[in-house]
């Protein structure tokens, strides 16, 4: 089997550090895989366990939101990257920079559906649902409901849903009722 040389590691986790300081933006797990992959990095195993090497050396951290792990940039990495750059070829940043450019649209919009509860007490839950476009608010509506499970359900129905819902909801605030 294949053995990775030490150079060859380091090489591909400061490839992973310049993606998510390039993107200026935190990733889900599945959104990095779809950049290195379709950028031909490298392949998924490898992601997968460099990944948890950086988040072990703090270079990397994670955070729940809206039932979604986002990976984030530390600045123990961002030091790291910035120290380290130059051994980055030029044609390698630029490749990387290109993808990002034509796909960082597609990327946020994947993250600017939002969802999530708090628990007001045994029989109230303040639900949260929002719509972000460009850093700007379409929409944020908080429900008040009786039980977790209809908070789940409204959480889970908005993610898969938000587009129509938010459309239908516009729909009908703008409809002339005579």
């Amino acid at each position: 089997m294949f053995e990775n040389s030490y150079e060859e590691l380091a090489y591909h986790k400061l490839l992973i550090l310049y993606i998510l300081n390039k993107i200026n933006m935190d990733l889900t797990n599945s959104q990095i895989t779809q950049v290195v992959l379709e950028t031909e990095m490298m392949n998924y195993f490898s992601l997968q366990q460099l990944l948890s090497q950086l988040m072990e050396s703090k270079f990397l951290t994670t955070y729940k939101n809206s039932d979604r792990e986002y990976c984030s940039l530390t600045q123990k990495g961002l030091e790291t990257l910035e120290y380290f750059l130059s051994r980055i070829p030029v044609g390698v940043t630029k490749k990387i920079d290109e993808y990002i450019v034509l796909n960082k649209e597609n990327l946020l919009a994947d993250t600017q559906v939002k969802s999530s509860f708090v628990k007001q007490s045994d029989t109230e839950f303040i639900v949260n649902l929002r719509v972000i476009e460009n850093q700007s608010n379409l929409i944020d509506l908080n429900l008040n409901v009786s039980s977790e499970k209809q908070a789940k359900l409204i959480c889970n129905n908005w993610k898969n849903n938000a587009s129509y819902m938010y459309a239908e909801v516009i729909d009908l605030l703008i409809r002339d009722s005579h």
